[in-house]
């Protein structure tokens, strides 16, 4: 599959369960915003960056890039996202159907990548842990 197809399937995702939440959606024309969705809550919005996570063989988990990749052509160019560029990331996994949903401090205080690790035999909950399905931090201002 290609990226652009995950990342249609992970903005997919974010949008049904928005809507079973009774959340409002909105799609911003083209694809030039470094946000793919914005959500109204209660009459508040919040930019929406939905990330597509995909599974490493190796190291046995999901990864997300945390960079943002535009590409032409000829190259693909990687920059870093900025605090103000949107609210919360949404970080999807297809297999388990598990949503991280993060602010985008946090998000971005990542290196270039994420390892969502979705094996409870672990000891040790990575950090990332208290952002599955944490819907609620979305609204709560």
């Amino acid at each position: 599959m290609l990226t652009k197809q995950r990342g249609d399937i992970a903005e997919q995702a974010v949008v049904l369960e928005a809507l079973k939440r009774g959340w409002g959606v909105c799609r911003p024309i083209g694809d030039y915003l470094p946000y793919d969705l914005v959500l109204d809550i209660d009459q508040s919005l919040y930019r929406i960056q939905v990330k597509y996570a995909w599974y490493d063989q190796a190291k046995k988990n999901y990864v997300v890039d945390v960079r943002r990749t535009k590409t032409n052509r000829r190259q693909m160019v990687r920059s870093n996202y900025l605090p103000e560029d949107f609210d919360f990331a949404v970080l999807y996994i297809e297999a388990t159907h598990n949503f991280y949903v993060m602010p985008a401090k946090v998000f971005i205080s990542y290196g270039s990548e994420i390892h969502l690790v979705e094996d409870d035999k672990r000891q040790r909950k990575p950090r990332s842990a208290v952002y599955r399905n944490a819907w609620q931090l979305i609204g709560n201002d």
